[in-house]
C-alpha cells in the first residue's frame, strides 16, 4: 500500500490516505498523453468563420446590361465574385474540428496523467473544503497555505458545489472539476492538483478497479 499526506484548510498535516500501490506501477505512454491532450484542445476549437458566397449576397441576378453594343466589357450579375461587393468564389465555411479517441484510450490517458502527478508529488489532498456562502478570499487563503498561490491549479471535489464554483471563478489560472469529470487534459494543463479526500478516493477507485 502507498499513502499520501492529507492537509487541512490551514495547510497543516491532518493524517494520511492510503491507496493501492499497484496504481503507481502503471505504464506511462507519453505519445498517448499527447494524443489525448491534442484531442481535447482541438475539440475546443471554434470553426465559426464564414464568408458569403455568390448565392448569399443580396442583389438581383439579372445581367447588368446587354452583351453587345454598349462599348463596355461584358458583365453578368452584380453578385459575381469578380465585382467589388460580390460574393467570394471559395470562401471559408463553418467547420467542425472535433473528433474523438476511443473511450478506453481516454480512460488510460487519464490514469497515466494521474499516476504522473502522483509520482511527481503534484497532487495535494485536503481533508475537506466546504463553504456556507461564496468567498473568493477563503479559496485564495487555502492556496496560499498550500504554497501554490499564483500557480496553475486544479481543484477536484467529490460532487459539484455551486458555492465553491462561485468562489473560484474569479481566481486566475484556477479551475474546478469533479472526480467523475476528471480527464487527462485537466491534469496535464495545471501544475498543481488539489483534491479533497473524497475526490481522491473516488479517483483511485475509478482507476484501480
Amino acid at each position: 500500500m502507498a499513502s499520501v499526506e492529507v492537509k487541512n484548510a490551514g495547510g497543516a498535516a491532518a493524517g494520511t490516505v492510503e491507496f493501492d500501490s499497484a496504481l503507481l506501477e502503471s505504464k506511462v505512454t507519453p505519445r498517448l498523453l499527447r494524443d489525448a491532450y491534442i484531442m481535447y484542445e482541438t475539440c475546443q476549437r471554434q470553426g465559426t468563420v464564414k464568408i458569403k458566397t455568390k448565392g448569399e449576397i443580396s442583389g438581383s441576378k439579372k445581367k447588368l446590361f446587354r452583351q453587345k453594343g454598349t462599348g463596355n466589357a461584358r458583365m453578368g450579375q452584380k453578385r459575381t465574385p469578380v465585382r467589388v461587393g460580390g460574393g467570394n468564389a471559395f470562401g471559408k465555411q463553418p467547420k467542425d474540428w472535433s473528433y474523438r479517441l476511443p473511450k478506453k484510450a481516454l480512460r488510460v490517458a487519464t490514469r497515466m496523467a494521474l499516476v504522473g502527478k502522483l509520482k511527481d508529488g503534484e497532487i495535494i489532498v485536503v481533508d475537506e473544503f466546504k463553504q456556507e456562502k461564496p468567498k473568493t478570499r477563503e479559496v485564495a487563503e487555502l492556496l496560499k497555505a498550500l504554497s501554490i498561490a499564483g500557480k496553475s491549479c486544479l481543484i477536484v471535489v467529490g460532487d459539484y458545489d455551486k458555492t465553491l464554483w462561485l468562489s473560484t471563478r474569479n481566481i486566475p489560472r484556477l479551475s474546478l472539476t469533479t472526480a467523475a469529470w476528471l480527464n487527462s487534459h485537466d491534469l496535464l494543463k495545471h501544475r498543481a492538483v488539489v483534491m479533497t479526500r473524497e475526490a481522491f478516493g473516488t479517483c483511485v477507485a475509478r482507476f484501480t478497479a
